[in-house]
């Protein structure tokens, strides 16, 4: 019935979209099992893509070849540039999403692949010939020979929804937990835990008051994800934000006694940068009240997804709750939020390639490693499928380093430090953060997908002209020399400091207050210049001129990190004292008592500037 296929991918979320849509397209034979073909690529959470960090992921893997970009560019009804008051580093691209035109979106790719196969069935155990992979065995009893597996199980391993004092399993809303896996990895010497994951009401659009709200506008002039010639938005739809308040957080705490939180039937930790509203105002009882962003799910629906309303309590408290909110009060539910609590195998058995140690050619990506968020799952996926394509083909291994892409940082910090609780992608967690932007993820990494056979020749052919192109504008900009009565008034202006004799454009880019919008503007011979080339082409090469000196210090402070890694620190050293250290920083510090700064670097939560921190203050 089934040939033997190169790759089993097990699980159509994310991580398993990308997976198996990257292991295809370089020429793998591919099985995509899920327990429902009416839910690949299903947005469980919340209907958007990117963000901080996250944004620059999703970049990262449509610079590779993957396709989350591509989608999220065909499906999104709203996109912002987070952070434009920061710096370029900190710039990072979010999409509010159509949730059903996103799923359909995914689908289709994968369906005009024709070397992806699919199979609804659930995966109930692997098959091995001692310690390598051979295939699957589903719950109808049928054995599919694979040369590797993929698992990107998300929320499904021994899933149990929670909601108020009733529990049930499932591995989403409505959906069966997958059973049979983490008995059977345990049975052969993995490490499994238990993670927890939460989701707020989903509400009826119609019954809102939007008067009572503040818009969230997109981008006056939107962006986009992907690199190749997908379509900006022409017309976006609005989110909104408002506010609980001290009787909203009354009501909810008469649900304490029954929340599966705090009675203790959760076992599972819950992912700390996304708490649930009942943790958030019991873990900050000075707070009377918390921001909540009102988000459509689409073009064409009324659902309105409740971000920041993630909660367990019984229903009737959700609804009682919600009704106090400026303008939810004649609010109509479509369905209650729960938690979900699920298996997943601490990252660290994990190889560079997502391999696993104990068993050759299975590869796990997603939530099945202990992380959270879409897009984190996502570029595991890429990266999972690409090396079960490398593999079965006797290919070299594809790893990313930390200082090529966030989705390096990512792996490396999984594998390397393992984690307690999911893991969420943060700009603070890259030492090579002023490297890594969202702008320029193209130049280091589409030459990489095209040697693998991901990227098409297109692709590189634009980076490659590109990179001409910023090359040859900071040359025609370092060579142009401005005088001080042109540049001077413009200065003065802008709250920069006259020059005193002719100075390069190039030279006065590297001033905060002066952009090339400032120069352009008044300037028509620099304005003609420019005029040939493309905005982003244009930002790419200010970016590389005002960040140059930037990228060169941060290159010396790795470099001396590295020579420190074996510095100890003393016995019972007081981390209080160190008051620059992050609270997370500090926290973990203290729990884990590491014996040197290179143990301590490894500490999932000890970001790279807790480190710097701990440096400079033990004086190195």
């Amino acid at each position: 019935m089934f040939q033997e296929y190169d790759v089993i991918v097990v699980g159509a979320g994310h991580a398993g979209c990308e997976a198996a849509a990257a292991a295809a397209t370089m020429g793998s034979s591919v099985l995509l099992i899920t327990m429902n073909m009416h839910t690949i690529a299903q947005m469980s959470c919340n209907p958007a893509m990117g963000g901080v960090a996250k944004g620059q992921i999703v970049r990262e893997i449509d610079a590779l070849g993957g396709q989350s970009g591509i989608v999220s560019d065909k499906t999104m009804i709203q996109f912002r540039m987070l952070n434009l008051s920061k710096g370029p580093a900190m710039w990072s691209p979010r999409c509010q999403s159509d949730r059903m035109m996103f799923a359909n979106e995914w689908r289709s790719i994968l369906e005009n692949n024709p070397n992806v196969d699919f199979w609804q069935d659930t995966v109930k155990e692997i098959l091995l010939d001692g310690e390598q992979v051979t295939g699957v065995r589903t719950s109808l009893g049928i054995e599919i020979k694979s040369k590797s597996v993929v698992l990107t199980n998300g929320t499904f391993l021994n899933g149990l929804i929670h909601i108020g004092e009733k529990n049930f399993g499932g591995g989403r809303t409505g959906e069966k937990a997958a059973t049979g896996i983490t008995e059977q990895l345990k049975s052969l010497g993995f490490e499994a835990g238990r993670m927890k994951t939460g989701t707020p009401p989903r509400v009826d659009g119609r019954s809102l008051d939007y008067s009572k709200m503040e818009e969230q506008p997109g981008d006056e002039n939107p962006a986009k994800f992907s690199y190749t010639n997908t379509t900006k938005l022409s017309k976006q739809r609005s989110c909104w934000i408002t506010y609980t308040n001290n009787e909203v957080h009354e009501i909810l705490r008469t649900g304490f006694e029954k929340s599966p939180m705090f009675s203790g039937r959760i076992k599972g930790l819950g992912p700390r940068y996304c708490p649930s509203v009942e943790d958030k105002i019991n873990r900050f009882a000075d707070k009377d009240r918390h921001q909540i962003f009102v988000e459509p799910e689409g073009w064409d629906t009324v659902e309105v997804y409740v971000n920041g309303f993630s909660t367990s309590l019984p229903e009737d408290v959700q609804y009682a709750a919600l009704r106090k909110i400026p303008g939810f009060e004649n609010v109509k539910m479509f369905r209650p939020g729960y938690a979900i609590e699920y298996d997943y195998f601490p990252p660290t058995q994990l190889k560079s390639t997502l391999e696993t140690h104990r068993i050759k050619n299975l590869f796990f990506a997603g939530q099945i490693n202990g992380t959270t968020g879409y897009e984190e799952a996502a570029c595991q996926g890429l990266m999972a499928g690409i090396n079960a394509h490398q593999n079965v083909h006797n290919l070299a291994p594809f790893v990313l380093k930390r200082s090529e892409a966030y989705i390096g940082v990512l792996i490396d910090d999984l594998i390397n430090k393992g984690t307690e609780e999911p893991y969420r992608m943060f700009t603070s967690r890259a030492e090579y953060r002023t490297l890594l932007r969202q702008d320029n993820a193209d130049i280091r990494l589409t030459e990489k997908g095209f040697e693998i056979g991901l990227a098409d020749k297109t692709r590189l052919d634009n980076v490659r002209q590109k990179v001409q192109q910023v090359e040859e504008i900071i040359s025609e900009l370092t060579s142009h020399k401005l005088q001080p009565e042109e540049i001077n008034p413009k200065l003065a202006e802008l709250g920069s400091a006259p020059i005193r004799e002719k100075t390069s454009v190039t030279q006065l880019l590297k001033r905060p207050q002066v952009s090339i919008n400032e120069i352009t503007g008044f300037s028509p011979v620099i304005h003609a210049l420019l005029e040939k080339y493309g905005e982003d082409t244009i930002k790419q090469a200010e970016i590389h001129v005002k960040y140059d000196s930037y990228i060169e210090k941060e290159k010396l402070l790795v470099e001396k990190m590295n020579r420190l890694e074996d510095l100890s620190i003393v016995d019972n050293f007081n981390y209080d004292v160190v008051t620059s250290l992050s609270f997370e920083g500090r926290e973990k510090l203290k729990r884990t008592k590491p014996s040197t700064i290179g143990q301590a670097s490894r500490i999932s939560g000890v970001s790279p500037s807790d480190i710097s921190v701990l440096m400079l203050f033990i004086g190195r």
